[in-house]
């Protein structure tokens, strides 16, 4: 089941993944030197699969191009299940996820010989906020924002949204549609990626959410959590109940997955028999040691201490799985 991808998405990922370039390399993740191979390797690697993922390994590709300029990395984006039905098929040496293989996938794989290990190298979490003057709304459900965000709402007053309250005209702020965010938040929220309303104000400059959100009583947005932390000062955040009750995102619970449903994994799955390949053994293992910059400088959530020693236990199963 292949996923086609809109190409709307192509430069909000490689501006972001550019940033992600300037950001590590500045505070030092391009010199690491882990597992870059002494930079006399060549050959071409191929990745494809989520859209949301895709600036993690682009980011990389091109910091272990750096120091590799022999080696040639390509990252698609057909979609975590497009993903899949490539790598399955042996097209890909690695797949990017932003859920895991599912048993039908599990299953391709298997009739195809394709051998492998998922590898979680960031977490994602949206922040939902509202302005330091909002002194009514503390937590929100998933059927509240789903009232709120679904396409053809009317919603247009905080009243509407729960009868407790007040007559308070509510402005709506978010990503544009080119973003990987309002894809991750529309999926969660309502069901299916790009699935929402139109009549809010959009823009690919999270700024400009902040700015009209915090300059508006009845404003509401949403963006990653590490951009609600650099301007906690101007915001409000909101608690989101998934049914099991209301929940802040933090790092703690994004990372463990309790701020439901707007957090979850995000993966890679290394084809096992393409580690015998010296330029796929060495990029991996430059993926894991440098996952903690490369997710902080893309504003997603970096590996609790546990996560991260997992991440290096199944790197060591991989490559013993695969030993001759």
């Amino acid at each position: 089941m292949s996923i086609p991808r809109s190409p709307r998405r192509a430069t909000a990922r490689v501006t972001l993944a550019a940033a992600v370039v300037v950001a590590v390399g500045a505070c030092g993740g391009a010199d690491a030197g882990s597992g870059d191979g002494g930079g006399g390797l060549s050959g071409t690697i191929r990745v494809d699969g989520s859209s949301t993922v895709a600036p993690l390994s682009t980011a990389a590709a091109q910091l272990f191009q750096q120091r590799n300029p022999g080696v040639r990395i390509t990252v698609g984006t057909s979609g975590t299940g497009g993903g899949f039905e490539k790598f399955c098929n042996g097209e890909t040496d690695i797949a990017d996820a932003s859920r895991r293989i599912t048993a039908e996938e599990q299953a391709l794989c298997a009739g195809k010989g394709v051998r492998y290990e998922e590898l979680r190298i960031a977490n994602d979490g949206l922040s939902v906020v509202v302005s330091k003057d909002n002194d009514f709304a503390d937590c929100l459900t998933v059927d509240q924002l789903r009232k709120i965000w679904e396409p053809g709402s009317r919603v247009d007053n905080w009243n509407q949204v729960d009868p407790r309250f007040p007559d308070v005209e509510l402005e709506l702020f978010g990503p544009g549609t080119d973003s990987g965010t309002f894809d991750y938040f529309t999926q969660a929220v309502n069901g299916e990626e790009g699935r929402s309303r139109t009549d809010y104000s959009p823009s690919e400059d999270d700024n400009v959410t902040v700015q009209g959100v915090s300059g508006s009583r009845g404003g509401l947005g949403y963006f990653g959590l590490s951009y609600y932390e650099e301007n906690k000062d101007r915001l409000k955040l909101l608690r989101i109940d998934g049914g099991n009750g209301c929940v802040a995102p933090t790092r703690t619970t994004v990372q463990n997955g309790t701020y439901r449903p707007l957090s979850r994994p995000l993966l890679i799955y290394p084809n096992a028999a393409a580690l015998d390949r010296k330029e796929v053994e060495a990029f991996v293992e430059y993926y894991v040691e440098n996952n903690a910059d490369i997710a902080r400088a893309a504003q997603f959530v970096p590996l609790s201490s546990r996560q991260e020693a997992e991440l290096r236990q199944d790197l060591t199963r991989l490559r013993e799985q695969h030993a001759p």
